[in-house]
């Protein structure tokens, strides 16, 4: 997206509200670990969002989707970190797959965003824990959220592109 207009907004608007819905309502709790844990498919839409629409999509609707889930659904600490670690999984999807659209790069941007989420999250726990043990028990749950994610994503990013391709050429 070059510039912004109203069908551009109304992509960051519609991949900001799939985020926030896959994030709430496509989730399971994890009962084994600190702080609840949260596997979600929230990952799917922000992906889509950025592979096809740019970082900026990927971006926005990571930070302010995921963002407000946290500030929503009571985990309300977790939002300043949240939108900083997620949009910046959007911005770097969106980055390394604006110039080459092949599953290769669609992997490496997901494998980036995967270490992005691992780290971020762990310093963020560690933070509001005060202890930097505890954190390594949400690397399991991190892993699992983002590759089946990527599992889905790369399945049908393929006919989402060109579908999009179709409608906004």
């Amino acid at each position: 997206m070059k510039k912004n207009t109203i069908r551009d907004l109304a992509v960051i608007a519609i991949f900001t509200a799939l985020t926030y819905v896959f994030t709430a309502f496509v989730n399971v709790r994890l009962p084994i670990v600190a702080n609840g844990g949260l596997i979600h498919l929230g990952n799917v839409p922000l992906f889509i969002g950025a592979i096809i629409f740019g970082k900026k999509t990927g971006t926005i609707a990571g930070a302010v989707g995921m963002g407000l889930f946290d500030l929503l659904s009571g985990w309300t600490l977790w939002a300043p970190f949240t939108f900083v670690i997620v949009g910046l999984m959007g911005y770097l999807v969106g980055l390394i797959t604006e110039k080459k659209k092949n599953y290769v790069t669609y992997g490496i941007a997901m494998v980036v965003a995967l270490a992005v989420k691992i780290v971020g999250y762990y310093i963020a726990e560690g933070i509001i824990y005060k202890n930097f043990i505890v954190p390594v028990s949400s690397i399991p749950g991190n892993v699992v959220q983002i590759v089946v994610a990527a599992v889905i994503v790369l399945i049908i990013i393929e006919p989402l592109k060109r579908a999009a391709n179709k409608i906004f050429a």
